[in-house]
């Protein structure tokens, strides 16, 4: 389509001759073969004409005075605005140094006079053709380009809503730690490593000491506040990439360690419950203590294939009971 709207549309033709029969027998041949052609005797009106109009072609002689064929064709060469017109010169010289010189400058071919009126229509032809044809092919690369580009951008868009969506789904909101649903499912993956590997998994499960009193006294704002405070501790506290941090419901926080046996685990444990502690975040309606503080239950083992993670949840789900049972802040471990 782009093909034909070029064919269709007059090119224009710029011819450069001092001599004036000659200039018009060009213009006149070229104008009843469909072109535009424009005529011009001098090297200096040539480039400004060149420069403004933007020719599809310029047929140039070489004999002129005071800027000769060669230097107009160097300067069209040396512009980024002129330098894919094409240049075919046509000249009485017909030494083989003056072709050579005339395709070392830029020109695309060579005619020499007199000249036939046939050849040289056909030669402009075959060279408006090629040209038509390159900026074709500039276009496609370019829509190319731009198809590229886009799809580049829409592929980024995409990659991001994806990662963004994994997290919303992977996420507790307000305390951006890993939600229930991603604990299960990470809890599982460990399992089945583990008990291939033979290592050990350890789990802590922690609760904040009278939360709903917290809340009475202070308001869900604040609760909500406390919250992420806690939970920011607890994942600044777990450092290893394989480690994870989870809200487990309400005011209770979980912790999958794995390669961890249960030494390791009591001393994630315990730096977790020390570091709030040095926080002294206040609780005035709590019956152990004027800060808020953690229960803690800790477990350890060694999975196996034909057991399920629900005997690792339910052992540090009872030692957290019982850190409860005997007081509150402080570290209750099984295994």
């Amino acid at each position: 389509m782009q093909l034909l709207e070029a064919i269709q549309k007059k090119e224009y033709i710029l011819v450069v001759d001092d001599t004036p029969p000659n200039l018009q027998l060009l213009l006149t041949m070229l104008s009843r073969k469909g072109y535009e052609a424009h005529g011009v005797t001098d090297g200096a009106t040539a480039l400004a004409n060149a420069n403004e109009q933007l020719p599809d072609l310029v047929l140039l002689d070489i004999n002129m005075p005071n800027m000769n064929g060669f230097q107009v064709c160097q300067n069209l060469k040396s512009s980024d605005r002129t330098r894919e017109i094409p240049v075919i010169f046509i000249s009485a010289r017909d030494e083989v140094l003056d072709k050579v010189q005339a395709f070392a400058v830029g020109g695309v071919d060579y005619i020499t006079k007199p000249f036939q009126i046939a050849e040289v229509l056909a030669r402009v032809e075959n060279q408006l053709t090629l040209r038509r044809l390159q900026r074709q092919l500039q276009e496609q690369n370019e829509r190319l380009k731009q198809e590229i580009h886009s799809r580049i951008i829409a592929e980024t868009l995409l990659q991001e809503a994806n990662a963004k969506l994994e997290r919303l789904v992977n996420l507790d909101g307000l305390t951006q730690l890993a939600n229930r649903r991603c604990f299960d499912e990470y809890l599982e993956q460990e399992w089945q490593r583990l008990a291939r590997e033979r290592q050990p998994l350890s789990l802590i499960m922690c609760d904040i000491d009278f939360f709903k009193n917290y809340n009475d006294t202070y308001g869900h704002i604040a609760g909500d506040d406390c919250l992420r405070k806690v939970s920011l501790l607890i994942k600044q506290s777990v450092r290893r990439p394989a480690d994870l941090a989870a809200r487990y419901g309400g005011e209770e926080f979980v912790l999958v360690l794995p390669n961890t046996d249960i030494e390791g685990s009591i001393q994630v444990a315990e730096v977790i419950r020390q570091k709030l502690l040095d926080l002294k975040l206040p609780h005035e309606d709590s019956a152990v203590s004027k800060f808020v503080t953690l229960s803690m239950g800790v477990t350890s083992l060694i999975p196996k294939i034909d057991s399920q993670p629900s005997v690792l949840l339910t052992s540090a789900d009872y030692a957290l009971y019982r850190a409860k049972e005997l007081g509150r802040n402080q570290t209750y471990q099984i295994g």
